[in-house]
């Protein structure tokens, strides 16, 4: 993935009860030789970004979340707004607006993070396929962060390996623009993970899933994918790319 000297770490501080508190900075950055759309959907009244806006190839733009700020990012493509903010995408959807105010209409690579809150809190995060896929993503922590800051993400072109029933064509270009997961597939609960399947114990990886396992080791392939897909830090900024090309 590459780094980006030219990023500046930004530090918020917050006073809560006497005790200070970090806000966390996200950097967008877009490497994909296109514009992406980032979409954001945030779990609370924090509204990042204005729910999304248009990302140029090689630009970035920074964001910054309050404690315990909830949320996921993705990235919309093949997208066609007016100058009202009103139209539609090719992948990432969220309503035809430019300005999501709910999630993105899969399949789509989400990033996903809780916040932590309190000088010791910790931070959640994972790239997660169980929605699909559409383009590739990482998440890098940046800033001194403590704990097991890991790496995560999906750096490879799982369009690729997508097997045939799963592919979302782009309708201008005739190229595969997003895999979809087998449950948006088929609709079935062991796909979903839903019914009888609603437990880890019941709810088995598929060979659909391995598709996106084996492509994207660290990302969350199906929806009891978490040994392996979820990362904690604490202090930290993240560094979110959409397309990185090495880690």
């Amino acid at each position: 993935m590459a780094t980006f000297s030219s990023v500046r770490i930004l530090f918020f501080v917050f006073i809560t009860s006497g005790i200070a508190v970090s806000a966390t900075v996200f950097t967008l950055q877009n490497s994909c030789p296109y514009t992406v759309w980032p979409g954001i959907l945030s779990g609370n009244s924090n509204t990042l970004g204005d729910g999304g806006f248009p990302l140029a190839p090689g630009a970035s733009q920074q964001l910054t979340a309050p404690p315990g700020w909830s949320g996921r990012f993705w990235a919309r493509t093949g997208c066609n707004f007016d100058s009202s903010g009103n139209g539609n995408c090719v992948t990432g959807d969220c309503g035809g607006v430019l300005k999501c105010i709910g999630g993105g209409v899969p399949p789509t690579t989400l990033a996903e993070f809780t916040v932590g809150s309190g000088v010791s809190g910790k931070d959640f995060y994972d790239v997660s396929l169980v929605d699909g896929y559409n383009v590739e993503m990482g998440i890098k922590p940046q800033g001194g962060g403590s704990g097991d800051c890991k790496y995560a993400g999906c750096v490879a072109d799982v369009n690729s390996v997508c097997p045939s029933e799963l592919r979302i064509m782009d309708p201008r270009t005739g190229i595969i623009a997003a895999c979809k997961s087998a449950c948006a597939a088929f609709n079935s609960p062991e796909f979903c993970c839903t019914g009888a399947h609603a437990t880890p114990q019941t709810c088995s990886p598929t060979h659909y899933s391995a598709v996106f396992k084996n492509a994207c080791p660290s990302a969350y392939s199906y929806a009891y994918d978490d040994a392996t897909s979820t990362f904690t830090c604490s202090g930290s900024n993240y560094l979110i790319t959409f397309c990185p090309t090495r880690l």
